[in-house]
């Protein structure tokens, strides 16, 4: 199995939690990658070479579980590629123009909702340049050295660490207590979401992260977009995504979930997948107004 040099970056670019993720790096043509498994911790090393075939290398406990699972992590085994899901019908121009030129993209598939969801979770109501800082510092303080050669690559903060904290300790990295919560409510149900959930069914994999109490839908989209490779995970909450759709759709600067939920009907099935597609052909609902500030709990 290949994939397209051209698009490595594009596919595993969401499994990165900002530029300084401690988990994750990747580079044009390589992507490291340590987080916990059923196995236990581990490391991958993907190699995607200029033919596009894949090779791999890794480490620790988990380290055989990551390898088998490589080819979904570069999202070889998409199955819109495969023809075992639905096909997008463009019913916009923007979409046809920006199916053109992203159609050949994959879906990544981390098979980790573990590890995606402590992320989304610090991204609920904050900006995404506060969520990437605190999600880096939360790491750094609380997870361990991942297995491997690759100097400062460190593992996701281990269930029973998270669970056990003080909602209060997070303060300190500007968690309040909500999403510090939520957070800790995530590590409590670790096992399942390590062990058992149905990657054969995409969409109810999604929708079961919402049973989790602080995982709402948008959280449930963020996660499972990346974890289970789910074409459908629409962004319902986002500050951002209704606008570009409203912009690159209708015309409209501003939009609402409702209008984008309808104006995307049509692509049910693939609404995550046409969302990505035009945000990779340049969309974007331009600016308006000033920048709220938000004030951290940190400095209180």
């Amino acid at each position: 199995m290949r994939i397209d040099p051209r698009l490595f970056v594009p596919t595993v670019s969401p499994l990165r939690n900002g530029s300084l993720d401690p988990t994750t790096r990747f580079s044009p043509s390589e992507l490291v990658r340590a987080t916990i498994t059923p196995d236990g911790p581990g490391t991958l090393h993907v190699i995607v070479e200029p033919d596009g075939s894949v090779r791999s290398n890794s480490w620790g406990p988990g380290g055989s579980w990551l390898s088998e699972r490589a080819h979904s992590l570069v999202g070889l085994h998409d199955d819109y590629h495969s023809g075992n899901s639905p096909q997008v019908d463009p019913q916009h121009a923007a979409v046809h123009k920006a199916m053109n030129a992203w159609n050949s993209l994959r879906l990544t598939s981390s098979h980790t909702p573990y590890h995606e969801l402590l992320p989304a979770v610090l991204a609920q109501r904050i900006t995404g340049a506060e969520a990437v800082s605190q999600w880096r510092q939360i790491v750094q303080n609380y997870g361990t050295d991942a297995p491997g050669p690759f100097e400062g690559l460190m593992l996701p903060p281990h269930p029973d660490v998270l669970s056990s904290l003080p909602y209060y300790e997070l303060h300190r990295f500007g968690v309040e207590k909500k999403r510090a919560d939520a957070l800790r409510n995530v590590a409590r149900h670790a096992e399942h979401l390590i062990l058992n959930w149905d990657h054969h069914n995409k969409q109810q994999a999604t929708l079961r992260l919402t049973q989790i109490n602080g995982v709402g839908i948008w959280t449930a989209a963020v996660a499972g977009g990346i974890a289970f490779g789910d074409a459908d995970a629409l962004l319902i909450g986002d500050f951002h995504v209704k606008n570009t759709v409203a912009f690159a759709l209708t015309g409209s600067i501003r939009g609402s979930d409702e209008q984008m939920c309808k104006t995307l009907a049509p692509y049910a099935g693939n609404r995550h997948r046409v969302v990505r597609w035009l945000e990779l052909d340049g969309w974007s609902a331009p600016a308006r107004g000033p920048r709220r500030r938000n004030l951290s709990i940190a400095r209180l």
